[in-house]
């Protein structure tokens, strides 16, 4: 388990596919996300976790989101992990609403990053975001990433084109790394 301030991350189980299914089928987080569109059925979410969900490996780290009162509420992944690049791409979500807003995912991607740059020894993780994920975009700018480039117009929803923003944070721009706290002594 990596505790962080607000939260605790820790390896999901199966006994999270209810919830998963219930999230992952809500068209509002489903919007958010933007990586898919299409409802899930409880087979199919059973079969992702077993296969995706609850592997964990050098090359991929997905832990469930949980409250330091132990209430589930999400999800935060590492996926793409390059050994050789050293950096991933950072993956989040908070499936009850009620969490939304009250700093549970911008600590949870603190507590992730801490551990990617101090434990897995990367040195960048980026992410994908959509120009309509306001929220998300101003977590991520408190964390240390910037916006690298653009994707324009490339998602279709609600009516409209939008811009894919891709955003990323080398090890010693974001708080918590230990190069962070260790150039910090040394001036």
């Amino acid at each position: 388990m990596l505790p962080g301030k607000l939260v605790v991350l820790r390896a999901i189980e199966m006994a999270d596919r209810d919830r998963y299914h219930r999230w992952l089928n809500d068209p509002e987080i489903v919007h958010l996300l933007g990586s898919m569109r299409y409802p899930f059925s409880l087979g199919e979410e059973e079969r992702l976790l077993q296969e995706r969900f609850t592997r964990q490996s050098p090359d991929y780290v997905n832990l469930a989101i949980d409250t330091r009162e132990g209430v589930h509420i999400g999800s935060v992944s590492l996926d793409r992990v390059s050994k050789e690049n050293r950096n991933a791409a950072l993956g989040i979500f908070i499936g009850y609403k009620e969490y939304w807003g009250k700093g549970y995912g911008t600590d949870a991607v603190r507590t992730l990053l801490a551990f990617a740059f101090n434990e897995m020894n990367l040195h960048r993780v980026y992410l994908h975001t959509y120009e309509y994920n306001e929220r998300a975009t101003a977590c991520y700018r408190k964390l240390g990433f910037v916006e690298e480039g653009r994707l324009r117009q490339q998602r279709y929803t609600q009516g409209r084109y939008w811009d894919e923003i891709v955003m990323g944070v080398l090890r010693d721009e974001s708080p918590g790394s230990n190069q962070e706290t260790e150039q910090a002594s040394a001036h």
